[in-house]
């Protein structure tokens, strides 16, 4: 942090240095050599309110399933289905794992539905405050209770007419469970301190990362309450299950950062960077991913993305042994794709580690020579 500091003081900002000892007390003190400030990214360049609206990468408005870029046969299996249930106003429940587009397909079905006019609200369940539950979901009257100044509407009366995208449905507490599944029964509901039903006609769609129905056999998930939800389904795959879709996807990215600012236009991604992008397991998803290219391209200093940049964009997150031990078996397990995972992750470090020497990497590896450890890069698609 020191030499932080000291970068920062010597060449951006202009500052006053002290320090500090137990013998000197506290005194001004010189730094005693200057440093050129030739070292400017394009970060210091991009405005404040595009590196704003970068950063947030949440789905547009008017999002449509056009905006859902893909090429992997899954991916495209499910835009066609969902584009079925926007034109049925059902129920609908999004499974995905954190970052795999669930709001995205969530605007893309009331975009294309009859609600399409009517108002979009998303709320996360996750973040309710449990005494303001009642309050958020269903409004309140004026005096209901310490701080309720005047009447304010629920969520439920803010969407009426138009959909109700609940996130972190699973992470409802079953208190909350019960309370909602009257409204959603019959669309009736008594705001807190209000004597008067109200009725709304709402669609809802709801999303999780949570196995409900595994809850539900737990008893932690009301069984009656996921039937309720659960009429037409979309199971989201993971970002590295997306076979086919990295590069496209990269490049899309690399398209929307650029018309955000004039800085960011014209940059490319080397070959190299591509490679370490199709190792990366992606456990943040999407937006693991868009993270990652905008902090390439911030910090980038010229027109080319290499794998410098990208590999000190990258977050190597500690991995977890659920994550591999404990998928969930009633939708099925591909254990040849899970070892193709961790060869995808391995070998790459394995290079690095041996300064690209590959038989000192099949060592690292536990493999018998090289030429084994090049016949799974083959495989693998690895270069």
């Amino acid at each position: 942090m020191q030499a932080v500091w000291i970068l920062l003081g010597k060449t951006r900002h202009p500052a006053t240095f002290w320090q500090v000892s137990r013998e000197e007390g506290v005194q001004q003190t010189q730094i005693p050599f200057d440093i050129a400030a030739e070292y400017v990214p394009v970060a210091d360049k991009v405005s404040s309110r595009s590196m704003t609206q970068l950063a947030a990468s949440a789905p547009p408005a008017d999002a449509a399933f056009d905006d859902i870029v893909t090429q992997n046969p899954r991916m495209q299996r499910l835009k066609s289905q969902a584009s079925i249930l926007a034109a049925r106003d059902i129920p609908v429940l999004i499974y995905g794992e954190s970052g795999t587009g669930k709001e995205l397909f969530a605007r893309a079905i009331h975009n294309a539905s009859e609600r399409s006019d009517r108002p979009f609200v998303a709320v996360n369940c996750g973040a309710f405050p449990a005494e303001l539950i009642d309050s958020i979901l269903f409004g309140h009257r004026k005096g209901a209770f310490t701080g309720a100044s005047s009447d304010r509407e629920g969520v439920f009366q803010q969407a009426d007419g138009g959909t109700l995208f609940l996130d972190e449905f699973g992470e409802l507490e079953p208190a909350v469970q019960v309370r909602l599944l009257r409204v959603l029964q019959d669309g009736s509901f008594t705001p807190v301190g209000g004597g008067r039903e109200c009725r709304v006609d709402v669609r809802i769609v709801t999303a999780t990362n949570r196995d409900l129905m595994q809850m539900v056999a737990e008893g932690s998930f009301r069984e009656d309450l996921f039937y309720r939800v659960a009429v037409g389904v979309l199971h989201l795959p993971q970002l590295r299950e997306r076979e086919g879709d990295l590069n496209l996807l990269t490049d899309h990215i690399m398209a929307n950062v650029a018309a955000h600012d004039a800085h960011l236009q014209g940059k490319k991604i080397s070959v190299e960077a591509r490679n370490l992008i199709l190792c990366h397991p992606w456990p943040g998803n999407m937006r693991e991913l868009h993270s990652t290219l905008l902090r390439a391209a911030l910090w980038s200093q010229t027109d080319s993305i290499d794998a410098v940049d990208l590999r000190q964009a990258l977050f190597h997150m500690p991995e977890k042994e659920r994550d591999l031990l404990g998928r969930d078996l009633s939708k099925g397990v591909d254990i040849q794709g899970l070892c193709d995972d961790i060869w995808r992750h391995y070998i790459p470090r394995a290079l690095e580690s041996a300064q690209g020497k590959k038989t000192r990497a099949a060592t690292l590896l536990g493999l018998n020579n090289y030429q084994t450890l090049t016949n799974l890069m083959e495989k693998l698609g690895l270069k």
